[in-house]
């Protein structure tokens, strides 16, 4: 992965090669850099660790995310890159809404940059208490050691070779984790005597982690609950590093082929991680509690599989946690540095000075990740769920509404993000009525970006000709 991204350096020379690799990529390669980049260590830890304490219950999640992976991809990816082609070539989510609305303020740089700075440094702490998790178990290696080992891998080919290493890495790393989620919870069926066995298995331990509606502790899962669980879809329109990757497919006529791609490798996936979990319960003798119960692929794959085998299955845990964490590093450094730097100090800098800027944000928001993971209690499921719904919430419904709402204004989109944004980060600090913060969120700011567009002045001619042109064009 690191010569990847010395390879990549050559061919960086711009800020469009550098965060989006000059649009030039494939069906393969965007459809996996995508979902690798998306599903993380939380997919190879996380959805296990929860599918071993509560069993289909956990399939909530996957349902949820699988419906909101093939909404995204039919309705958004290939509107979206046509608009940001056309919206002055944008490079990133804040520059093409204030391109799209024509905002000579900045603010539609500016606040979204913020948000996208604060839920990123969540998110990709997340993925380095990943990477530490793997290190200390594997090897035994002190947690605090064990995170900066994992971080400064992920930080060198970011550094380097940008969204040209990260997106070639990523598919590598998604080929890794899909054929790893799969041949876990198979071989350890197997040796549990077969499927058949296997489900007997797991009824006779706990007969209610065979039961969709059934929680952990035998009560039944109820309506707020479900909500919760499927309402993680909705947090994919909002998602910046996924975004981003539909701005870079080569062309819109390759975003059928892609989407086939993606949801075959999703579908199949998290069905597989789901697995792990259930079949750990029943094939691991010594119990997991607490975050333990999040490396239940680790110590299934230590006690399946010869060493060799072994190694190379736990690879894809690395390249899972490596695939996300640089592509949101990337798309930090990107906030900073189209968005404060160029907007703001220095509105002349060339593009040789933007990248190097840029490589320098990815060590400050690294650092800051770090710094946020060196607790080594903290759960990875439950901060990739605040982070998913900080940005599914702020930029979800503004994106919705910029590409598929003519009378959406500049006014209602800021308001929308600042509504949807901080609703996350109050609601997350009081859980009212235990409902996930993406929920409220999410409405409040599609309320909010309605009410102040109706309540404001229609958009100018020039902004709603390019809606015209992007409605018309062959999509």
């Amino acid at each position: 992965m690191m010569a990847i991204g010395v390879y990549y350096y050559r061919r960086t020379r711009n800020m469009s090669d550098y965060f989006l690799g000059n649009r030039k990529l494939g069906a393969w390669v965007t459809s996996l850099s995508a979902e690798a980049s998306d599903m993380s260590g939380w997919m190879l830890m996380g959805v296990p660790g929860f599918a071993y304490l509560s069993g289909l219950n956990a399939g909530w999640i996957a349902v949820g995310i699988a419906i909101g992976t093939w909404a995204n991809w039919h309705f958004v990816a290939a509107r979206l890159r046509k608009y940001t082609e056309l919206a002055n070539n944008s490079l990133t989510l804040p520059e093409f809404l204030q391109n799209r609305y024509h905002d000579k303020s900045g603010l539609l740089r500016i606040i979204p940059a913020i948000f996208i700075l604060i839920f990123f440094v969540i998110y990709t702490s997340s993925g380095f208490v990943s990477a530490g998790r793997l290190f200390e178990t594997v090897f035994g290696i002190p947690y605090e050691y064990a995170i900066f080992i994992g971080a400064g891998s992920v930080v060198f080919y970011t550094l380097v070779g940008g969204f040209l290493a990260v997106s070639r890495t990523d598919f590598i790393q998604g080929v890794m984790m899909f054929f790893a989620i799969l041949i876990v919870p198979v071989c350890g069926a197997m040796e549990c005597g077969g499927f058949e066995a296997t489900v007997h298995a797991i009824q006779d331990v706990q007969a209610s982690m065979l039961e969709p509606l059934v929680k952990a502790d035998g009560s039944t899962l109820g309506f707020i609950e479900l909500i919760s669980l499927l309402a993680w879809g909705i947090g994919y329109f909002g998602q910046p590093h996924i975004l981003v990757r539909f701005m870079a497919i080569r062309t819109s006529k390759e975003v059928k082929q892609a989407t086939h791609i993606a949801m075959s490798w999703v579908v199949l996936s998290l069905a597989a991680a789901v697995a792990v979990g259930m079949v750990g319960r029943v094939y691991l003798t010594t119990p997991l509690e607490g975050p333990a119960s999040e490396t239940v692929f680790l110590v299934m794959t230590n006690e399946l599989f010869p060493p060799i085998a072994t190694g190379l299955i736990l690879s894809a845990v690395l390249a899972a946690i490596m695939s996300t964490a640089s592509s949101q590093l990337l798309v930090a450094a990107s906030a900073f540095a189209q968005d404060f730097y160029r907007t703001w100090l220095r509105k002349d800098a060339e593009q040789t000075e933007l990248v190097w800027i840029s490589r320098a944000s990815v060590l400050v928001i690294a650092s800051l990740a770090i710094f946020l993971g060196l607790n080594p209690n903290n759960f990875i499921l439950d901060m990739v769920a605040y982070a998913w719904a900080g940005f599914g919430a702020a930029f979800g419904p503004a994106l919705l509404m910029s590409l598929f709402w003519k009378r959406t204004t500049r006014n209602g989109v800021l308001a929308g993000i600042v509504v949807g944004g901080l609703t996350v980060l109050i609601w997350k600090q009081f859980a009212f009525f235990g409902l996930y913060e993406i929920v409220p969120g999410f409405l409040l700011s599609a309320i909010a970006i309605w009410i102040v567009s109706r309540c404001g002045e229609e958009p100018d001619r020039a902004i709603l000709e390019t809606f015209e042109k992007v409605n018309h064009s062959n999509i």
